[in-house]
């Protein structure tokens, strides 16, 4: 294995660990609320944090799990100078969000981290997508709803914008974050997703 090779590992790894901090387990149980994965969905994202009441640990979910994205993205562009291997430590931190070795592999669903690492990536394909999930969700009232219409659309825009490599990444999260919602996609076919806003007790 050579130095460059090397050097791609390393972002990689980097950008898996900043992935897999658990920043909505951190914020609440430091806030005194105890574990969020026994409350709600049983999600670590800010949706779940949300549920809690405390709007501001869930705005601060939000933003510190879209900077780790964002971060493993800059960073290795930084070191590396090569946009692919960036955009591979992007990927490496979405499936570090959604498979964190200190939760057993067992994370939340990657929505504020990918749209960071589509930010950093190329900020018009992730304004575009941040976009379209603020319109759905102020309409619809439905964050499932609007995570799953964003990253359908981000591969489109990377597409109409000709950057290959964005269209690889963000069809790729798009698969990832679709799977990950497999729930909520039966939920919001039956009609009984929870709307932004509204508590929920039970686990889903």
């Amino acid at each position: 294995m050579n130095s460059d090779d090397l050097l791609t590992a390393f972002v990689c790894l980097l950008g898996y660990l900043l992935g897999s901090i658990p920043f909505g387990l951190l914020l609440t149980r430091l806030a005194g609320l105890g574990d969020i994965r026994g409350f709600g969905s049983g999600n670590i994202g800010a949706t779940n944090v949300l549920r809690t009441g405390r709007k501001g640990l869930a705005a601060s979910t939000l933003l510190l799990d879209g900077l780790k994205g964002a971060a493993a993205v800059l960073i290795a562009r930084a070191l590396v100078y090569d946009q692919d291997i960036a955009l591979l430590a992007g990927l490496a931190a979405v499936l570090g969000h959604l498979f964190p070795v200190w939760l057993n592999f067992k994370g939340g669903k990657g929505v504020a981290t990918g749209l960071g690492v589509l930010i950093a990536a190329y900020w018009p394909i992730g304004l575009a997508a941040c976009a379209i999930w603020l319109i759905v969700a102020a309409t619809a009232r439905l964050s499932s709803l609007a995570a799953l219409g964003a990253f359908a659309a981000a591969p489109a825009a990377a597409l109409i914008l000709q950057d290959y490599g964005v269209v690889k990444l963000s069809f790729t999260i798009a698969v990832l974050v679709f799977v990950r919602h497999q729930g909520n996609i039966r939920r919001l076919l039956n009609g009984t997703e929870p709307r932004i806003g509204r508590g929920k007790t039970e686990r889903a």
